[in-house]
């Protein structure tokens, strides 16, 4: 005998599309009766935060979350070898980027979807908790970067790979995991200049471009220090960390242990870097051939030529791709070598190479200074 379940079920799937008309596209959702019509530059941000809106209204226990691909006889992905894993959010977008689906999907049929990116679920939290009245604050201290930073730019790197278009390039998409990082509650982005040329991104105008073009950021036309913009993608701005902890992922993603990335390197080779340290754990790790490409914003072939690179410069100790189930698994040094440091002769300061050579100058002088009343030997007139 089967028993009855206690709750009614819940569908976790909610899909919108971008219907193109004139004055711009209308947002179409099943589940609500208006379809606004929306900027062409926003109209991305808000598909997606119309469904981040969705999920946090319908949200359900983990115990209760099952996978709506399986129901649906996992008509959304080619055959694999069956529903595995914990259940997670998937997002899903179709090539011409108009239908976008967020559903609730096991970790097997989410890695088997093409055009997929599993959502963090710290991008839907609601807040950072207030403590109660009365409370102690803990004393502050800096503790060591651990998995925790590791995961927050893991998800973030994922997010990214589906919010960004698939033709952003490495350095935008640097540039963007760290305004999503460090962004106020608000949404507001405040980078040094000194911080931007430490990243060798100062003076790349056509990146922030590049983002604001995608609709993911806009930054006002004003010169000063530093450099600010403001977010457009609502789902960034409700992570559940705080921004303290995601400032601590970002310093984290600027030198992902167990790598010594130089700030010289090549963005394309930054990027993968760190997208495998991201995704590696004690010396190793792998994933998804395309889960990486998405994350990277490379072709296949040029993320295996990428990965050669990373050999040849010792930041990799060798990798493989196994073609029976499309992975990529890869082994991290134990110790990075140090990026290389320019070594310059050291020179004493300018004020005491003066006083050193006005001294020098005035004993050369006394020595060939003959004392008063005393004729000099070598005078003629003193033969």
């Amino acid at each position: 005998m089967r028993l009855a379940s206690t709750h009614s079920a819940v569908q976790r799937i909610w899909t919108v599309h971008l219907r193109p008309q004139t004055g711009g596209p209308a947002l179409a959702c099943p589940r609500c009766a208006h379809s606004p019509v929306l900027p062409a530059a926003s109209a991305r941000s808000a598909a997606l935060t119309h469904l981040a809106r969705h999920a946090r209204a319908d949200a359900l226990p983990g115990h209760l979350r099952t996978c709506q691909c399986r129901t649906r006889g996992c008509h959304w992905h080619p055959r694999h070898r069956g529903c595995a894993g914990p259940v997670l959010l998937a997002l899903t977008c179709d090539r011409s980027g108009r239908a976008w689906r967020l559903a609730d999907a096991c970790a097997a049929c989410a890695a088997a979807m093409s055009h997929t990116a599993v959502v963090p679920p710290t991008l839907l939290g609601t807040g950072r908790a207030q403590p109660a009245a009365g409370m102690a604050r803990p004393a502050r201290n800096t503790p060591a970067f651990g998995p925790a930073e590791q995961q927050r730019v893991r998800e973030m790197l994922t997010y990214l790979a589906t919010a960004l278009p698939r033709f952003s390039s490495p350095a935008a998409r640097l540039l963007a995991l760290q305004c999503a990082l460090r962004a106020d509650r608000h949404g507001q982005i405040r980078l040094p200049h000194g911080f931007l040329r430490g990243m060798r991104l100062h003076g790349r105008a056509e990146l922030w471009l590049e983002l604001e073009y995608a609709g993911w950021l806009h930054r006002p036309r004003r010169r000063g220090s530093p450099v600010q913009a403001q977010l457009l993608d609502a789902a960034v701005l409700h992570q559940a960390p705080g921004r303290t902890a995601r400032i601590r992922a970002a310093q984290w993603a600027l030198n992902p242990a167990p790598l010594a990335l130089s700030p010289a390197l090549p963005s394309a080779l930054r990027l993968t870097a760190l997208a495998l340290a991201a995704h590696s754990t004690a010396g190793a790790g792998g994933g998804e051939l395309d889960a990486l490409t998405h994350q990277c914003g490379q072709p296949p072939q040029q993320l295996e030529d990428l990965l050669d690179q990373l050999v040849r410069t010792r930041l990799v100790t060798a990798w493989h791709h196994h073609h029976d189930n499309d992975e990529v698994r890869w082994k991290l040094p134990a110790h990075s070598p140090a990026p290389p440091r320019h070594t310059t002769k050291m020179r004493r300061p300018c004020s005491l190479r003066r006083r050193l050579s006005a001294r020098t100058t005035r004993r050369e002088s006394s020595l060939r200074r003959p004392a008063q009343g005393v004729p000099c030997s070598s005078h003629p007139d003193s033969q």
